[in-house]
């Protein structure tokens, strides 16, 4: 029997290759509901080629264009997310939720009670809304795979294993573009230079991200979630090859770590067949092995690291001004409105303000919740960037 999917954020790099597995596949699944944002012609392309019956398209623009294709008057095309009651008539399989940004917090939460199993590459959902979709995966019966390739292998890893063994959790981190280059040097670095990661293809957002490490900061908020651990038992180790992704040592003295190519295409993979699938994948890479190089965080070059100290260890709103206030210094940058430093700086002055002590004690109990800060903060460092 063909396996019912939903791909929530289609045509982004996570929904692309996932599209692209299918392909190898094609006979072993029945598309449901595709859904963009943007990017119509790719949506279009990819449902005419898996003969999908229903999409979602977000942008207003966008959605006049597409209905104006002659392709269109055979399917159903939505310009929200709330039609999922129409779309899903029983529950499906899977559903991957890859769309970027907050925006993808709503459709994550609310489209667990029609899958049997969600994969989440969504980090906005996880850091902001966790306790909103834990309630959910666990009052709809639905199964939960992280999608990042840290929090992957880390759920690979502790299958079947007690979490009080655990002893500590090192997530990895390339250290971006900027590893080795002069601290003297870095405030005038260009967003082309910014956006060059040295191991992975990705987006402009996650590759500044990585670039300040800002990207490993919401990992490890991520983890503490995810796996439910202290901060105590969570840190990062510089890996510049980007091979191991995660190390878990322990209390009986043993150390599991996993390991895999610079490839999303392994988790993804996973994320969707059961255990006794294969995978083509490249042979042992024994000259990586032989030089797999860890450091320690150089905090100075990293600053944004020491934001993990001001986070309260119970599940707050504070994670979502974090998330906003990050996500909006970054667009300033990539619009050339600040500087590469600028990012870190701006960061730490705004969450050491007083009037966001507060939210450390407040749980995100509704998503309106979290989207109203998320508004409110975001507009708060444009003003503060324009003083």
């Amino acid at each position: 029997m063909k396996k019912r999917i939903a791909i929530l954020g289609s045509t982004g790099s996570i929904g692309k290759t996932l599209i692209n597995i299918i392909k190898q596949d094609k006979k072993n699944f029945d598309i449901v509901l595709l859904s963009a944002d943007e990017n119509y012609k790719e949506l279009l392309r990819q449902a005419k080629f898996f003969k999908v019956k229903n999409l979602i398209i977000t942008n207003e623009n966008s959605y006049n264009k597409i209905k104006k294709d002659r392709f269109s008057k055979k399917i159903n095309i939505y310009n929200n997310f709330n039609n999922f009651r129409k779309i899903f008539k029983k529950k499906i399989d899977y559903t991957m939720s890859s769309i970027s940004g907050i925006q993808g917090l709503k459709p994550t939460i609310e489209v667990i009670r029609f899958t049997n199993k969600i994969a989440i590459a969504n980090k906005e959902s996880i850091i902001c809304g966790w306790d909103l979709i834990q309630k959910e995966l666990k009052k709809n019966k639905t199964e939960f795979i992280p999608v990042d390739s840290e929090h992957f292998s880390i759920w690979y890893a502790l299958k079947d294993i007690n979490k009080e063994l655990i002893d500590k959790i090192y997530i990895t981190a390339s250290g971006g573009p900027f590893l080795n280059k002069p601290l003297n040097k870095l405030k005038n670095v260009s967003l082309k230079q910014a956006i060059k990661h040295p191991n992975w293809k990705m987006g402009k957002k996650i590759s500044i991200d990585s670039a300040t490490m800002m990207n490993k900061v919401f990992e490890i908020i991520e983890a503490k979630k995810i796996f439910n651990l202290s901060y105590k038992k969570l840190s990062i180790l510089v890996h510049p090859k980007s091979y191991v992704h995660a190390i878990i040592k322990f209390k009986n003295g043993l150390t599991k770590i996993v390991a895999h190519d610079t490839n999303m295409k392994i988790p993804i993979f996973n994320s969707l067949y059961s255990s006794n699938n294969f995978m083509n994948s490249k042979k042992l890479n024994l000259k990586i092995l032989n030089n797999l190089e860890f450091k320690k965080i150089n905090y100075k070059r990293f600053s944004v690291i020491k934001i993990l100290n001001k986070l309260p260890e119970n599940s707050s709103l504070f994670e979502t001004i974090l998330v906003s206030i990050n996500d909006k210094l970054v667009e300033l940058f990539l619009a050339n409105k600040i500087k590469f430093t600028d990012i870190s700086k701006k960061m730490h002055n705004m969450l050491d303000l007083n009037e966001l002590k507060k939210y450390k004690m407040i749980k995100p109990k509704k998503i309106n919740d979290i989207i109203f800060l998320n508004k409110k903060f975001r507009s708060k460092v444009e003003i503060k960037n324009k003083i």
